[in-house]
């Protein structure tokens, strides 16, 4: 009789939350009236700063109930609180979207694996195979959810600093080209943003924009340095920096940041080649030495076990 009413239990558990999710799905079309908020209103006037080629999103007037409920998880959010070093990992990896907002799509995912669990646990109910152990399936489910999240994240921080990384010297050296010809810090920086591609040229292309709204240069530069806190770049842009205060040649200056970079570059080639190396031993030890073995050992041991010799 327990074991109906618990059968009977999480049928009634599985049409409840099909119901919700189907209700949930109706709510979320319908748009919420209310006044716009101020930074809808004055989006369409500074566009040609915020963006400046006209390629965002066109935001829509009415926002809906989606967007409530995402605001209400990002102050939910808010109470796990934000360190520097989850905010340098956004910066690093590129992801437009500050330390709160991480959190409540943290939240979101941790939400997500324990509704998987739930149902896993629902299931198991259903099929007649649930045991005591079977709880901890959604609590295990929830924990993966966050920390798969936060796993995307470091390793989209990692990729995008490689990038960073090789990506500096030819930057550098085109900039240089550009100082040599006669052209302006700014104006080079400037050029090299609007033609160049890539993850060192887009954030050039943000100092830029950010000197145009009146950012001095050199502050943006170690903004962009500090944000990012790829090292080779912020070695480069404090060199930059030191020399337009005190006038120097900037274009050997670059082109000498240039070649520091390339050194580095070459010398983490080179670490991570002997680590490859180290890794290149693994097949042979736990692989082809063990057949080796094997190949040269189990004819004897065949032979002994037949009797001959």
């Amino acid at each position: 009789m327990s074991a109906s009413l618990l059968t009977q239990s999480a049928v009634a558990v599985l049409l409840g939350t099909a119901l919700g999710i189907g209700v949930c799905l109706l709510a979320s079309l319908a748009p919420r009236v209310s006044a716009p908020p101020l930074v809808r209103r004055i989006a369409p006037y500074v566009r040609d700063i915020a963006d400046p080629q006209g390629l965002g999103p066109v935001a829509s007037p009415l926002p809906t109930l989606r967007e409530a409920a995402h605001a209400t998880i990002a102050r939910v959010a808010r109470l796990f609180g934000a360190s520097d070093a989850l905010t340098r990992r956004l910066s690093q990896a590129g992801w437009d979207m500050d330390a709160p907002t991480f959190r409540a799509r943290q939240l979101l995912w941790a939400l997500a694996g324990l509704a998987c669990g739930a149902l896993v646990v629902v299931a198991s109910v259903v099929l007649g195979a649930f045991s005591p152990a079977t709880v901890v399936v959604a609590p295990v489910f929830a924990a993966a959810g966050a920390l798969v999240l936060d796993a995307r994240l470091t390793h989209a921080a990692r990729a995008r600093t490689r990038r960073i990384e090789e990506e500096l010297p030819t930057v550098l050296d085109f900039v240089a080209l550009c100082m040599s010809a006669g052209e302006g810090i700014l104006d080079s920086l400037r050029r090299v943003g609007a033609i160049g591609s890539g993850e060192l040229t887009a954030e050039i292309r943000a100092a830029v924009i950010a000197t145009g709204t009146g950012q001095p240069l050199a502050e943006a530069l170690t903004d962009l340095g500090r944000r990012l806190d790829v090292v080779p770049l912020t070695r480069a842009l404090d060199h930059l920096v030191a020399a337009l205060e005190r006038g120097a040649p900037l274009a050997a200056v670059l082109h000498a940041q240039a070649g520091d970079a390339r050194e580095d570059a070459k010398r983490g080639l080179i670490e991570q080649a002997g680590r490859k190396e180290i890794l290149m031993l693994l097949p042979l030890v736990f692989l082809i030495l063990p057949l080796s073995v094997l190949y040269a050992v189990f004819p004897g041991i065949f032979l002994l076990r037949l009797g001959i010799g």
